[in-house]
């Protein structure tokens, strides 16, 4: 006759799995919640992203670096000109208040 197996009950199991969570020092979550363990031990990949991109040249960086290059902006200089005229035409933006209680937001109470 065949020797009959012992079986090994669930609170052994319980015992056994707190034990080596214990030992390699690794979550114990018997009721299997949702801990975000996943996300918290996955690799950053921000530091990857700024390798795989390579850095923008700033022109007016470049221009305050290098005066004597004497490089001109024609993105700024034309988002000036549009800015002026706008002014001209009344679509700028506001002026800024000198004191608090000169702002458009102060004398617009509800």
């Amino acid at each position: 006759m065949a020797a009959a197996a012992t079986a090994i009950r669930p609170m052994q199991l319980a015992a056994l799995t707190r034990s080596r969570c214990s030992i390699l020092q690794t979550a114990y979550n018997p009721t299997s919640a949702r801990t975000g363990a996943k996300y918290l031990h996955a690799r950053l990949c921000g530091p990857s992203m700024v390798k795989f991109y390579t850095p923008e040249a700033n022109i007016a960086q470049i221009m305050r670096q290098w005066p004597e290059l004497e490089m001109r902006n024609f993105a700024e200089e034309e988002r000036l000109q549009d800015v002026e005229d706008k002014k001209k035409r009344g679509k700028g933006a506001p002026k800024k208040a000198k004191e608090k209680g000169n702002s458009c937001r102060a004398s617009r109470r509800r």
